[in-house]
């Protein structure tokens, strides 16, 4: 057993010994971010492919972006220590830095979701339009909706990018922080992506009404939470493979205090049993749309919370 003694005049919060700093508001933008890259992507992807009448779910699903990044905007805001020097995130771009690319990605992605979302307002949401009655109020939107649906394709082949960049970024604004082996890991890029077009995925499967569409998006589903298994793996043995840091920090999910939370919930609930019900729907099986979805959005939540805190407790010592 390795003792630890930390001699210390100083009870200063986020100071040692005290070494957590990030909270729940991290974890929950990580999420949002993810959530809305994946939606994103599937939506500008099926309408450069021609389809967006075949799965009207898409549209509607366009609703999702804009209010997981602003929420997700505002909790990184409110996690901030001086949150009204934001501002100056933009003053540079810094290209070796990820917190550098994601301020910017979020800056050009979440008012493009936005123009996405309103492009598609009254052909998708025509009740909304005859309570509120904005294009009777203020007659320029007219004008702008025109100039938005013929500029959507281009819209479309920005996003893509753009939903690919934020939803790894959500994975690397860890993996480069060195100082935590648990963070310290390049799969984490890839596995963040996969685990935000698994929980777009699902909630788009939440949303649509049609048996085609929601078969479509249990495959693409059940695909990608396949890879994100395979990921996983992958990330636990090359853990296993490091050095003696990284054993330690690994043992926090393979026999420690988050064991439970990460191979019960988000591995068993979160991922396993999801495949499960939907191959079980696929074979042709009455089960319930919305509880292998909702899972799968639960479990990509928890994966977050687990991954931030656990990091945290990790380190290097000399």
């Amino acid at each position: 057993m390795q003792e630890e003694l930390f001699t210390s005049g100083r009870n200063i919060p986020n100071i040692d010994p005290s070494l957590q700093i990030w909270h729940w508001p991290i974890s929950l933008y990580l999420f949002l971010g993810g959530l809305a890259a994946g939606i994103l992507f599937f939506a500008a992807l099926f309408y450069l492919m021609g389809k967006e009448k075949q799965y009207p779910a898409l549209k509607k699903a366009a609703v999702i972006p804009p209010i997981a990044l602003s929420v997700g905007l505002l909790a990184l805001v409110y996690d901030l220590t001086h949150p009204l020097f934001t501002w100056q995130l933009y003053t540079t771009f810094r290209i070796e830095s990820p917190m550098s690319w994601g301020a910017w990605v979020l800056l050009i992605t979440t008012p493009l979701s936005f123009l996405w979302l309103f492009s598609f307002y009254r052909s998708t949401f025509p009740k909304w339009e005859s309570k509120l009655k904005l294009f009777k109020k203020f007659k320029f939107l007219e004008k702008f909706e025109k100039f938005l649906i013929t500029n959507r394709t281009y819209m479309a082949y920005a996003l893509i990018p753009l939903s690919i960049i934020l939803g790894v970024y959500t994975g690397i604004l860890l993996s480069a922080f060195n100082a935590r082996p648990l963070w310290n890991n390049a799969i984490l890029g890839p596995l963040f992506l996969t685990s935000g077009l698994s929980t777009g995925a699902a909630a788009i499967i939440l949303l649509s009404r049609n048996r085609e569409e929601r078969h479509l998006f249990s495959k693409i589903d059940l695909g990608l939470i396949i890879v994100e298994i395979a990921l996983i793996i992958h990330m636990i043995m090359g853990y296993y493979a490091g050095s003696q840091v990284q054993l330690e920090a690994m043992d926090l999910l393979v026999g420690g205090e988050f064991t439970l939370m990460f191979f019960g919930f988000v591995i068993l609930l979160g991922l396993l049993v999801p495949a499960i019900l939907e191959v079980i729907e696929l074979l042709g099986f009455k089960v319930p749309v919305a509880v292998p979805a909702a899972l799968v959005i639960i479990g990509g939540l928890l994966f977050r919370f687990i991954m931030v805190e656990a990091g945290q407790l990790t380190r290097y010592l000399y």
